[in-house]
């Protein structure tokens, strides 16, 4: 028995070292599959950091652009209000320099109409009476209309005070007593102050 056991144990020596050490490699293949699956970890741990910082990025920059779009919409929609509002501005006010230029025949035809009123031969007074009616009619017509203010506030909207005067009454004073020369609006717009007497 001896002789077999000290055999078994000279056999033992004489096996060689990869026989004897498989569980050692088991161990050492064990042991850097463990070390691959923590690289890999951590690898995919900076790739996930990684995706992230770019998702940022990228959050910030749609922001940025959705930031851009949206004011340069609303750029271009005040933009075209702004030109919509100046073209029909253009559109009512068209005419303004001819009208401006017809209010001046028009303030002759009223005077020329006073000068007839006194006059003992009124034989053309109706004729001349009916051109300037068909003229007013024409200018209101196109959307002009008088300023008449005697006896409301004075108001630099409307008037231009040519001069003062002792008002008559003391309702009178800060309010339009006389019409010196007429003034007009062409479709609500100013486009001749009233010269007016204002009372004190």
């Amino acid at each position: 028995m001896t002789k077999s056991k000290h055999k078994t144990d000279k056999e033992v020596e004489n096996q060689s070292p990869i026989e004897t050490n498989m569980p050692v490699e088991e161990n050492l293949t064990a042991n850097e599959e463990s070390e691959n699956a923590a690289a890999e970890a951590s690898e995919a741990a900076e790739g996930a950091d990684a995706i992230s910082a770019e998702s940022e990025v990228l959050s910030e920059k749609i922001a940025e652009w959705k930031d851009r779009y949206l004011r340069l919409t609303a750029e271009y929609d005040n933009y075209r209000k702004r030109t919509l509002k100046e073209r029909e501005e253009l559109v009512r006010t068209a005419g303004e320099g001819l009208i401006k230029d017809v209010l001046v025949v028009v303030d002759d035809f009223e005077r020329a109409l006073l000068a007839l009123e006194k006059l003992s031969d009124t034989a053309g007074f109706d004729g001349i009476n009916l051109i300037y009616d068909k003229l007013m009619s024409m200018l209101k017509s196109k959307g002009v209309t008088v300023i008449n203010r005697v006896g409301e506030p004075f108001d630099t909207d409307f008037e231009e005070a040519i001069t003062k005067f002792p008002a008559p009454t003391p309702e009178q004073k800060g309010t339009v007593i006389d019409v010196v020369q007429k003034g007009y609006l062409l479709n609500g717009k100013v486009i001749r102050y009233a010269k007016v007497v204002v009372g004190e």
